[in-house]
């Protein structure tokens, strides 16, 4: 693959990211710059350690994996979306549970939108990368394209929350369970 080739592949990995960080910074409605970075790097981790994971991997469970990925990336992003249209539904802040601040949730969202990545690695594996300094470059591409389209999610989420003034809790955990679904059906018709 060429770098063109690569940075096209890390934009697309990282549309999930995008999304989901818009969706973090819409709950937060301001910026929180911790918080931004913590979602960023762990995106940006997640997206570059799961190809290399994957491109590892290949000669054990590639398989079991093509099997049951986007039935993984489905149940967690279900459930976190799930618990987000929950928590927009309850009248009392004191009620709310889900915060997009905490590292719990950061790190299962990380994981949840770094699945295909993981797939992407079991094709790196099958593709001419055969050393570990193959395989470095497109990492590197890969989190940092993810890294740089989550804290631009974020900052656009939290600029945009200021301004909308309805529970964007439900409209995130429907875009959530509506990014789990598009996964699904991706790999159940392909």
């Amino acid at each position: 693959m060429s770098v063109l080739d690569l940075i096209l592949l890390s934009v697309a990995l990282a549309m999930d990211c995008f999304t989901v960080s818009i969706t973090s910074g819409l709950i937060q409605r301001r910026l929180i710059l911790r918080t931004m970075l913590v979602t960023a790097v762990s995106f940006g981790l997640f997206q570059g350690i799961m190809p290399m994971i994957g491109w590892l991997g290949i000669s054990f469970f590639s398989g079991a994996l093509e099997r049951w990925d986007h039935w993984i990336a489905f149940g967690l992003l279900a459930f976190l979306g799930g618990r987000m249209i929950l928590n927009g539904l309850k009248n009392d802040e004191e009620e709310k549970t889900y915060d997009p601040s905490r590292f719990s949730t950061i790190i299962t969202m990380a994981i949840a939108t770094s699945i295909d990545a993981l797939a992407v690695g079991l094709s790196f594996g099958c593709s001419g990368y055969d050393t570990l300094a193959d395989i470095m470059l497109p990492v590197i591409i890969i989190a940092i394209g993810s890294f740089l389209f989550s804290a631009a999610g974020f900052v656009i989420g939290a600029y945009a929350g200021r301004r909308i003034n309805f529970p964007v809790e439900i409209i995130g955990g429907i875009i959530l369970i509506g990014i789990g679904v598009k996964i699904l059906i991706e790999h159940l018709t392909a």
